[in-house]
């Protein structure tokens, strides 16, 4: 049987922004990683918020029609964040995906950030669980 826990197919290897960054540097940084989207912790790894390709997009056009500043992440990242834990089944968390409108969830245990899960590597799971050819 081959395991459906999120464990086993998170991704560990993040790119984390700190919630003191320039929203133009953590622009560029998802732009430069080719993600839309980075977990933003605090000093001992304790994840706080997410920053997005939107919420780039909406300071931008927010400078364009009001000629706000640019301002700093901890200012404009969504700081209401739906987790998951590493044991959680990969079932639960396609149903998550199928009811809400999240590519991904930052895996959380004991209260710090340990990984990410995305849809693909959901489907990733139950492609090992259901082969082509058995």
């Amino acid at each position: 049987m081959i395991s459906l826990n999120v464990r086993d197919y998170m991704a560990t290897d993040l790119v984390t922004l700190d919630p003191d960054s320039s929203i133009l540097a953590a622009g560029h940084i998802l732009i430069d990683h080719e993600i839309s989207g980075a977990p933003v912790v605090d000093s001992v790894g304790k994840m706080i918020g997410i920053f997005t390709e939107r919420d780039c997009m909406r300071v931008a056009l927010q400078v364009e029609f009001y000629g706000m500043p640019g301002g700093i992440v901890r200012d404009v990242m969504t700081i209401d964040i739906k987790s998951v834990t590493s044991d959680e089944s990969i079932l639960k968390v396609a149903e998550m995906f199928i009811e809400g409108s999240f590519n991904r969830y930052p895996v959380i245990d004991n209260g710090r950030l340990v990984g990410q899960i995305s849809r693909r590597d959901v489907m990733r799971a139950l492609g090992k669980q259901y082969p082509l050819n058995p």
